[in-house]
């Protein structure tokens, strides 16, 4: 575990509220899950669960949704994001005494874009991580290795958008994923370098919301941009 933990509370939290003060009522938030546990064997990557400090940081997240609109969980398969999603639900239904549904795994929540994780592991070693992000952004890594990003960031965007109508008015989907899956979103839909971007920290989120019946997405670090 790093010694300086970045997470992204307040940032989510306020990106929400401020929607939810704009009179929005559907919405789908993407986020990385929480502070977790690391390991170096890829094998052992889908069991790494939360420290407890990631399971404070995502109680904290959830005492303070607002009540209403009425969050719905989604989640990647993997360990730590089911459990940033449980967690984060138990805070809001302690502390508005709401029963929000059953949470659901998403295949495209997780990381569907790899195809061939010892090569692509491999090749993060070799060349180190930014720069694999770099090279993938740029189309430069076969797609038996990984997908094409752009691809990925529309899959991405398409799902959260149909979350936005199937969860229906005064429901926003709360989708737990991983900083992979958020990275394209920014390059290619926010329009954000992934280099001026930078990490994606824990709980750091990316909104989809419908306005008039348009599209929309946004993070703390872009406004609004039309989807549709």
């Amino acid at each position: 575990m790093p010694s300086h933990v970045n997470v992204y509370i307040d940032e989510t939290l306020n990106t929400i509220n401020q929607l939810a003060d704009q009179g929005i009522r559907q919405a789908a938030v993407i986020m990385r899950h929480s502070a977790r546990y690391f390991t170096e064997d890829p094998e052992k990557e889908p069991f790494m669960v939360l420290t407890e400090q990631g399971k404070d940081f995502s109680l904290t997240l959830g005492e303070n949704l607002p009540l209403s609109p009425y969050p719905c969980f989604f989640s990647s398969f993997f360990g730590r994001c089911i459990e940033t999603a449980a967690i984060i639900d138990k805070g809001y239904s302690k502390k508005h005494h709401r029963f929000n549904g059953h949470h659901q795994v998403a295949e495209v929540l997780s990381p569907f874009y790899i195809n061939d994780i010892n090569k692509a592991v491999s090749l993060v070693q070799e060349i180190k991580a930014e720069k694999f992000i770099r090279t993938w952004f740029n189309k430069e890594i076969s797609h038996k290795i990984i997908l094409d990003p752009e691809k990925t960031a529309d899959r991405i965007a398409n799902f959260l958008i149909e979350t936005v109508d199937a969860v229906g008015e005064n429901r926003i989907a709360l989708c737990v994923s991983h900083d992979w899956n958020i990275f394209p979103l920014k390059e290619y839909k926010l329009g954000i370098r992934h280099e001026d971007a930078g990490v994606v920290g824990f709980l750091e989120s990316v909104v989809v919301f419908k306005k008039d019946s348009s599209y929309y997405i946004a993070n703390h670090q872009q406004k609004p941009i039309c989807l549709t």
